[in-house]
Formats: C-alpha cells, structure tokens, sequence
C-alpha cells in the first residue's frame, strides 16, 4: 500500500487506526452535508474502512487518511478509485477535510499529488470526480486541479456535476505549477 506526501500532508492508506479521526470528520453534518446529506456513524465508518482496506488489496489504490504532517492530526480523507466502485468506469478522484482545515489549500495540495498517482502510477488515461451541484468549494478544487465541467450525471445517489480531465490535460497543468512541490 502506497503512502504519499505532500508539503504538509501524509497520505496513508486507511487502517483500523484511523478510524477516531475518520470519525471525527464524517460525523460532521457539515462535511457531509454534499456527499451522503447525513453524518456517518461509527459502524458506518468501520465498515467504510473495512471495504477500503479490501480495495486496497483487489486494486492497489483506493483512499487515504490526510495527517497533517506538522501537528500528525489525521484531517480528512481523500481518494483514487472507480467512479461508483466499478472497474468497468473511468477513475475518480475525491476528498473531504475537517471543517477547521476548510479554505486552507489542503484539498487542492492532496488532490494535485492524488491526480499525480492516477496518471503517472497507476497509468490513468482519464480521471473524473463528481460532487453535489451546490458543493462550490468542491468544484473549484477540482477547477484548479485543470478538471473541465462534463454535465450532470446520476451518481451515487444524486444529481452530480461531473468533472473530468485527461493525462494530456493532467500534463498541461502541471506544467503551469512549475516548482510546485505539491504536484
């Protein structure tokens, strides 16, 4: 299992150990507010963990524990996995943050090194993420990451809006972050 850094995040593959600090951000009303409308419960959370911890082990990638690295606070989760958690569908990228951590730079420094592992490692040739049409936080992550608007599609349960880009795209982008330590 793979473990990626960035300038002030380690990304760790989730195990039995994180499940406090998952808790503690998917039990926010407010960070879940655009992604399952309720918070999550801690049956929920252990069995999100358990089905990632299997995924990790069927695909070599699915999500990550976000620890900060100054403080070594686990502060959200983010992710590369097939979109709907079909192998037959394009890879997804996703993320959520703590509510304290919001407005940081944080989603956009782990998403740029998430994008970096679905196209240089796993070898991606396109790589989509979805969120709730109001989530505007979200969608400018994903603006910034050099992802193009798609449409509204049905996923997970919800309307989305579905945003996409290519390794050319991918390629593009970080070019215009040259000696951005995060890509």
């Amino acid at each position: 299992m793979t473990i990626l850094t960035t300038q002030r995040l380690r990304l760790e593959p989730f195990n039995d150990l994180h499940l406090g600090g998952l808790l503690a951000v998917n039990r926010d009303p407010a960070v879940m507010r655009y992604i399952t409308g309720k918070p999550q419960t801690a049956e929920d959370t252990q069995a999100v963990i358990a089905r990632v911890k299997k995924r990790w082990t069927e695909w070599g990638f699915s999500w990550w524990s976000l620890i900060e690295q100054d403080s070594d606070e686990l502060i959200g989760s983010g992710c590369i996995q097939y979109l709907g958690g079909d192998t037959a569908n394009p890879l997804e990228i996703g993320w959520r943050l703590r509510r304290d951590k919001w407005g940081q730079g944080l989603a956009s420094e782990a998403a740029r090194r998430m994008a970096g592992f679905a196209f240089e490692t796993i070898g991606g040739e396109r790589l989509c993420a979805v969120c709730h049409q109001d989530n505007q936080r979200s969608a400018r992550v994903m603006q910034r990451l050099g992802m193009r608007y798609q449409g509204i599609e049905r996923w997970y349960e919800m309307d989305a809006a579905v945003y996409a880009m290519t390794r050319a795209d991918w390629q593009r982008a970080c070019a215009g972050w040259s000696g951005d330590s995060a890509a």
